[in-house]
């Protein structure tokens, strides 16, 4: 588990590394903001139609092979750009294209390293194990931002996909060593005895999991609801601070930091969960949803800087938690499918979340944006909440003279 998180930091690094400097390249291409978001939308497209599929080949291909092959894969997609780059050869078209190729491939790799890094721990620590991912993403999406600049400054642009295909390459070296925990082992065995024949792993079989599991479709309407009327606080916060409050790029950079601080501190703390569930989510998700109406309500900058700080702590913590019942709640020979499933929907939120956002804050200005963003989410958690209550059932006692003895064994 060590060597895997070792791995996945340098990967993620390299990741941010690459997707910061592919907007700065995007611009310098075509000179559009507009197309920078189109690169961004058509990596992202493919996760809405492809994922249940990268999901039904996780489970039916074996893990370690599939999460290898993959990176190996955006290794030499990154070396392609890098190249092109290079040699002065890269056009809009190529780079959609390329961009594209590599949503497809992360529909199968994101699913398979997720899971891998699952069997490197006992089952019962996983929640931990999903927390530690966290904290290693975020400390990743940090190292790859700063050190873009300096690699795009001394080395050039294409220097940062080079760096991104060697650190695929890494994870692609260290994934034939890892072991699996001894305590994953044997659910891994029991996960194989479990599965059907692989004409019978169909992606319907994952879409129908997840139809008819109420806790499922409850973490999707709670993720769902707070991810297009908060989270996004990268677009609703930037106009804030530099919109009503007055401050100027460096003030909203250092919002951007203490948001990634929490994150970390939020990480570290959802590493200590060890019984995750819907409830608790949505008990983050109204939690921050009341912050969130604060932070619009903030009357200066160190304010808001004060609620930032909770808000990315209890947004890592439910994102943990969220994550940790996701891959635990399916049995085992349906976790790739059914994140594929999670994955379309996500990628939903991910493409419609922005722009209602935007329209929003368009309408009511981005006070008026968190705000109402806020109310919506806690008024939507309550009302799922309140119905939640009353399909309950309450059991009936039955005292010795409700019915005749006779009558109650001829019933039974």
């Amino acid at each position: 588990m060590r060597w895997w998180s070792v791995a996945n930091f340098v990967s993620n690094a390299g990741t941010w590394m690459q997707l910061t400097v592919q907007n700065l390249l995007v611009l310098q291409i075509t000179g559009s903001a507009a197309a920078t978001g189109l690169s961004m939308s058509v990596q992202a497209a493919p996760a809405l139609l492809m994922s249940v599929l990268g999901g039904a080949a996780v489970d039916r291909w074996p893990r370690k092979l599939t999460a290898a092959v993959s990176q190996a894969l955006l290794a030499v997609i990154a070396f392609t750009t890098a190249t092109l780059v290079a040699l002065d050869r890269l056009d809009m078209t190529t780079l959609m294209v390329l961009a594209a190729v590599t949503g497809m491939v992360a529909t199968v790799d994101n699913p398979a390293c997720a899971l891998l890094g699952n069997d490197l721990v006992p089952a019962e620590d996983v929640p931990s194990a999903i927390g530690v991912g966290a904290l290693v993403f975020n400390a990743g999406r940090l190292a790859g931002a700063a050190l873009a600049g300096v690699t795009v400054g001394f080395l050039g642009t294409a220097a940062a996909y080079f760096a991104n295909g060697f650190s695929f390459l890494f994870v692609t070296a260290v994934i034939p060593f890892l072991r699996p925990a001894a305590g994953a082992v044997r659910q891994a065995a029991v996960g194989r005895a479990a599965r059907r024949p692989a004409s019978g792993m169909s992606v319907r079989e994952g879409l129908a999991f997840f139809a008819r599991r109420p806790r499922l479709l409850a973490l999707a309407g709670v993720t769902g609801i707070s991810a297009v009327f908060g989270r996004n606080y990268g677009l609703t916060l930037a106009v804030l601070v530099t919109g009503p409050l007055a401050g100027g790029a460096g003030a909203f950079g250092t919002v951007s930091t203490v948001l990634a601080a929490g994150g970390i501190v939020g990480a570290v703390l959802g590493a200590r969960l060890r019984r995750p569930s819907v409830r608790l989510v949505g008990a983050l998700a109204a939690t921050g949803a009341l912050l969130q109406i604060a932070a619009g309500l903030s009357p200066s900058l160190a304010m808001l800087v004060v609620l930032v700080l909770p808000m990315a702590v209890v947004e890592s913590v439910s994102d943990t938690a969220g994550t940790a019942v996701l891959q635990t709640d399916p049995p085992a020979h349906l976790r790739g499918r059914v994140l594929g499933v999670w994955g379309s929907i996500g990628t939903v939120w991910s493409l419609g979340g922005p722009p209602a956002l935007g329209l929003l804050m368009e309408l009511a200005g981005p006070r008026g944006a968190l705000i109402t963003g806020g109310v919506i989410i806690a008024l939507s958690l309550a009302s799922g909440h309140l119905l939640h209550r009353r399909r309950e059932t309450t059991p009936v006692a039955l005292t010795k003279d409700a019915a005749p003895r006779e009558a109650l064994q001829t019933a039974a």
